[in-house]
């Protein structure tokens, strides 16, 4: 497995519990995670568990900036890889 893969499976699985905590805290009325916070984990390669999460907890489904970034980010992320990982 490479560098990038054990990269991309690590910052899903973070991204996935930090979501997983921010809905736990909103239910719970705590202080939330922010959402730069949130966008900047989907940039750094965490799309897949943020859309993930975002489903299956129905957690910042409405906002359609989380689906808007996201979405961006994971085609950002393919040509990122296009261009220069798979030559």
């Amino acid at each position: 497995m490479s560098f990038i893969q054990k990269y991309l499976i690590i910052i899903n699985v973070v991204t996935f519990i930090i979501y997983a905590i921010d809905k736990y805290k909103a239910i719970n009325k705590k202080r939330r995670i922010s959402e730069l916070t949130l966008y900047t984990l989907g940039f750094l390669g965490g799309f897949f568990g943020a859309i993930l999460a975002m489903i299956l907890f129905r957690h910042k489904t409405k906002k359609f900036r989380f689906w808007f970034l996201n979405i961006l980010y994971m085609i950002i992320w393919i040509l990122f890889m296009w261009r220069f990982l798979w030559k």
